[in-house]
């Protein structure tokens, strides 16, 4: 990654959390990466995650008991855990990209951090379990939080570029997997294949990988993972959401494939079509609910066009009917976070917008602007337990159950891209890797 575009980063980001620290009556920050968690009766332990406030502030993801100290107008201070260890993985010190940057403090032992800590006029961010009596500041205010959240939608030029690259790592993967696939590998096995051509392992994905064949499909955050290949006349569709990671930023992707040609195919292909439309509506002033309703539309073209249902999209939106087949919401912002934060919050001072009360599920109610990143992934499945609850209601003879019953097997189709809004011009980061 470039030295001088990460300096310019992390120059916009002195500037924003100087003004959010004194806006909220703070002269410093502690933030803290996390500790590991022990596994109950046990003496291993879960997989760290990094406190995503610590690796929004310095691109260290995988090294717990680590701090920023944030002082406004000083350079920031880093203290970087290296303990003395022979069972475990040590890190080196920091000599890359971003070094120069923070001034860096080495520690042995966790307690070291005590000596850099201060709790005057300070604030701390992140998990206070391990911190019991730990003089580091008021514990995790709202009110700072809120401010941090909310300018987090807007990315520099350095956080774009590693939305790229995360994409370009995923689109590589996603190839191998859809390769695997067509030659009759396993749910397990396609994974396997998606990791390595990914070079990231499960600890490193920033989400677990959805890797779904035939009724799977219908599952939205199917992980289970079957390991026995089907026989050649049983495979009938495949659906997989997995991302990948550059410095902490997340690529978040779905792709949905036909193993033969027809019928649902055809759905793929048009599902294909109605994502495009989607995108090219994602532009600064739009409302991302009102596109969200845009989704249902046509989510409701599809229905009627390949027989589905029998009345017209309108009517199939107006009553709820697209709801059993589209039950989630068009997308949400992606960054440090897959689901990354402040998509309901009304303002920088924070509030909440919820989502309209038709579509619960909906992560962002934001109005869209330049400089922020979202996914669009709209979808159609054949769920059982939806599917059930709308033939015992009023609407079931607005379905043709013959047609569900048909492509029922086949589970579902999704297509999600990852979208950088500029203030000119939507750019498709994951159709562009595909094109490369």
């Amino acid at each position: 990654m470039d030295k001088t575009l990460f300096a310019e980063h992390l120059a916009t980001l002195r500037k924003r959390y100087d003004d959010i620290l004194e806006q909220c009556g703070f002269e410093t920050l502690n933030v803290f990466s996390g500790a590991p968690s022990v596994q109950f009766l046990d003496d291993n332990y879960y997989p760290f995650r990094v406190n995503p406030q610590f690796k929004a502030l310095v691109p260290v993801t995988d090294n717990p008991n680590s701090w920023v100290i944030f002082r406004r107008g000083q350079k920031p201070k880093l203290l970087f855990y290296r303990p003395v260890d022979f069972w475990h993985y040590v890190p080196p010190a920091p000599q890359t990209f971003w070094s120069d940057e923070y001034d860096i403090e080495l520690l042995a032992k966790p307690d070291e951090a005590k000596a850099f800590l201060s709790g005057e006029n300070a604030a701390f961010i992140g998990e206070t379990g391990k911190l019991e009596g730990w003089d580091i500041g008021e514990r995790n205010p709202q009110h700072l939080i809120d401010r941090l959240h909310w300018a987090r939608a807007y990315k520099t030029p350095y956080e774009m570029a590693c939305l790229r690259e995360a994409n370009r790592i995923a689109v590589r993967a996603h190839r191998a997997a859809e390769d695997a696939f067509r030659a009759g590998a396993s749910e397990f096995e396609i994974n396997l294949a998606y990791m390595k051509a990914a070079g990231q392992g499960e600890g490193r994905m920033p989400y677990g990988n959805i890797v779904a064949l035939n009724e799977h499909g219908a599952i939205l955050h199917y992980t289970h993972l079957g390991t026995e290949p089907l026989p050649e006349s049983e495979r009938r569709s495949f659906l997989i959401d997995a991302g990948a990671d550059c410095n902490g930023y997340a690529a978040d992707i779905t792709r949905s494939y036909a193993y033969r040609d027809g019928e649902f195919a055809d759905l793929v292909a048009a599902m294909d079509e109605k994502e495009q439309e989607l995108v090219a509506g994602l532009t600064p002033g739009a409302s991302y609910v009102e596109l969200h309703r845009q989704c249902h539309h046509r989510i409701g073209q599809l229905l009627q066009q390949f027989g589905i249902i029998k009345t017209s999209p309108e009517s199939a939106v107006e009553s709820g009917l697209t709801g059993t087949f589209m039950p989630h919401g068009l997308g949400h912002f992606l960054g440090l976070q897959v689901h990354d934060v402040g998509g309901h919050q009304t303002g920088p001072e924070g509030g909440k917008t919820p989502p309209p009360a038709e579509y619960p599920f909906l992560r962002t109610t934001r109005t869209v602007e330049e400089n922020q990143v979202f996914t669009i992934e709209p979808g159609l499945y054949f769920i059982e337990s939806l599917l059930a609850d709308l033939k015992e209601s009023q609407l079931a003879g607005e379905v043709n159950w013959d047609k569900v019953e048909s492509l029922r097997p086949f589970g579902g189709v999704r297509i999600e891209d990852n979208i950088i809004v500029h203030a000119d011009r939507i750019e498709n980061m994951t159709r562009d890797c595909y094109g490369e």
